[in-house]
């Protein structure tokens, strides 16, 4: 019976007690987070006794006599543990606290400094000392502490990232820096952790010293590739590209790449909008890489899309202009042949010769042949359809457009590129006055997944409605619809026309602000900027409870912002729209505009 005493004591006692410290723990845990410190310090007294070693209920023992006052007794467990290690510097920095918390100041510096005194050449004991001075907010102490650790290790980055931490908690931004990117050069595995950290924690002044601190080290150290890299995430930060691609130019020389990290350059600021800069960088692919590059051909294709963007998009553009870009897009062809692989810029040429140097025969040919090349993309050939059957539109086809709108309709039925043909067949019907059978469409496509769908056709659902059911006869609506399909065909003389026809006839009508929207969307497309803001003027003067009315603050605010560049004047007329048509499609774009030339960090 004694031996089976024995045997199970041998066997459960350990975990019986280890069981029983773990509920001690828990329950001093709890008096400490209820603030007694009293009945906490009784128990974390007894844990530390039974664990010497852990750092955790000393500390927790130490925190309890403190609140408690009881400060003989905790510098008599003090002295009695550094007797017995006196290795464990970070004690002395409890014991200058105990001072602390008695106003002697004098001795509590004392024995932090005796602290760093005594500080072994030892990594795990130097960062012990500081993580103390640390938890007492002490980072001068703490920094000197790094310091003289990096001298005994005779290593001076070892550190970098800890004092880079401190300097950031002091609010010395150069000295953080300075020491970020020491560690950087240390353990350039770190950079998208730098990223991140100077994302967070740098203003644009602070952007200032970071670029001429790497400047400063890529001319003293052309090793540590890191700094060319941080160097150039910093320019794409602040969306200067061109530097950007200067420095990614040289470290693409430097490094015998392939021209990819040039490419990824590119497609960023092609994105952002800044054409020339990706132009640049996409050609330099070109020329300099040559076609042993595997981005030579996406280059030379992106080059030419951003060509076209930067000349359709910013109205900025001659006749020569537009003739040089068809003779790049008719050469890129040449050289690589119409076939599947090379849709994409067929459809891009064709959209420019019907839009821009108005030969629909031109485009119609090119989409034709496009939408016959064999193995093309389902979705790459749906969308020449669609452009296909604007084009027919434009032309006065219209059973020919309507074809192939309904082709890609019953397709992709279900599919936004299905939304947007059933809409576009809808508008046809529109511009052919079948106003009943459009709006019956544009009601079901309220619901499109599409927002830009779903916008465009409540706009002109609320439009027939409103105007079909004020009329008895729907000659006023007809003749608008024949007007605005007069502009989408570029034919805007005849358009002008029309509506001074319906103006003459029908004075005074309820579409007296659509005119004037249409004629600035028309004097728009002139580049006429000057007259579009006064047509879209007079219907905010004149016509402010009408619908036409956001539309035609939001595009008003638009001019106001991209072509006059009065950028006050533009923010009052989106502060305008968000306020006082809080309802409208264009309420949230006209925040994140307003908010974005205010200087806010719009996402």
């Amino acid at each position: 019976m004694r031996i089976l005493l024995i045997f199970t004591l041998f066997f459960f006692l350990p975990s019986m007690l280890q069981a029983q410290a773990g509920n001690d723990s828990k329950l001093a845990q709890q008096y400490y987070a209820d603030g007694e410190f009293e009945k906490a310090a009784v128990l974390y007294e007894k844990l530390h006794k039974k664990n010497n070693k852990n750092d955790y209920y000393f500390n927790r023992y130490m925190d309890c006599l403190l609140s408690l006052e009881e400060f003989g007794k905790a510098e008599k467990v003090i002295k009695k543990r550094l007797k017995k290690d006196p290795k464990l510097v970070q004690l002395y920095v409890t014991y200058g606290n105990l001072y602390e918390k008695q106003y002697k100041d004098a001795e509590a510096q004392a024995q932090y400094e005796k602290a760093i005194k005594k500080l072994p050449a030892d990594r795990f004991s130097i960062t012990r000392l500081a993580s103390a001075f640390l938890n007492l907010t002490k980072y001068d102490l703490a920094i000197q502490t790094y310091e003289k650790g990096s001298k005994l290790l005779k290593d001076d980055n070892i550190f970098a990232y800890n004092l880079g931490d401190l300097y950031r908690r002091k609010g010395e931004t150069d000295k953080m820096i300075g020491n970020y990117l020491n560690s950087l050069a240390d353990n350039p595995s770190r950079l998208n952790s730098m990223k991140t950290l100077f994302q967070r924690y740098l203003s644009d002044e602070d952007f200032v010293e970071l670029q001429t601190q790497l400047y400063t080290r890529i001319q003293e150290d052309d090793e540590t590739v890191a700094y060319p890299e941080l160097l150039i995430w910093l320019f794409i930060q602040k969306k200067d590209y061109k530097n950007a691609f200067r420095q990614v130019k040289a470290l693409d020389r430097r490094l015998k790449e392939n021209g990819g990290r040039i490419y990824r350059l590119a497609d960023i600021a092609a994105n952002a909008k800044d054409y020339d800069a990706a132009i640049e960088a996409y050609d330099y692919i070109v020329v300099e890489k040559g076609h042993m590059s595997s981005y030579y051909i996406e280059a030379k294709r992106e080059s030419l899309s951003c060509k076209r963007r930067k000349l359709v998009e910013g109205f900025d553009y001659t006749q020569e202009d537009l003739k040089l870009l068809e003779t790049e897009y008719e050469s890129f062809l040449n050289e690589f042949g119409r076939r599947k692989s090379t849709a994409t810029i067929v459809a891009e040429l064709a959209d420019l010769e019907a839009f821009y140097l108005n030969d629909l025969d031109k485009s119609i040919s090119l989409l034709t042949e496009m939408i016959e090349y064999r193995g093309l993309n389902r979705y790459i050939l749906a969308k020449g359809k669609l452009s296909l059957a604007d084009f027919y539109l434009m032309k006065g086809e219209i059973w020919e457009a309507t074809l192939l709108y309904s082709q890609v309709d019953k397709e992709f039925k279900d599919d936004i590129l299905g939304h947007e043909a059933r809409f576009r067949n809808a508008k046809l019907s529109y511009y052919a006055a079948d106003f009943q059978w459009a709006q019956a469409q544009f009601d079901i496509l309220k619901a499109s997944t599409s927002k830009l769908i779903a916008n465009d056709a409540l706009d002109l659902s609320i439009f027939i409605m409103d105007n079909l059911g004020l009329d008895t006869i729907a000659t006023p609506i007809t003749m608008y619809s024949q007007a605005d399909l007069l502009v989408f065909q570029n034919r805007f003389p005849e358009a002008f026309s029309k509506l001074d026809s319906l103006d003459q006839m029908f004075p005074g009508h309820t579409l007296q602000d659509d005119m004037f929207y249409l004629k600035a969307q028309i004097y728009t497309k002139k580049r006429d900027y000057e007259s579009a803001m006064k047509m879209y003027q007079k219907i905010v003067d004149e016509h402010i409870e009408e619908i036409r009315a956001d539309n035609a603050l939001f595009e008003l605010a638009n001019l106001y912002e991209n072509q006059v560049k009065d950028i006050e004047k533009a923010k009052e007329l989106y502060e305008r729209i968000f306020i006082d048509f809080s309802g409208s499609t264009f309420a949230v774009e006209a925040r994140k505009r307003f908010r974005r030339l205010r200087g806010d960090d719009v996402q």
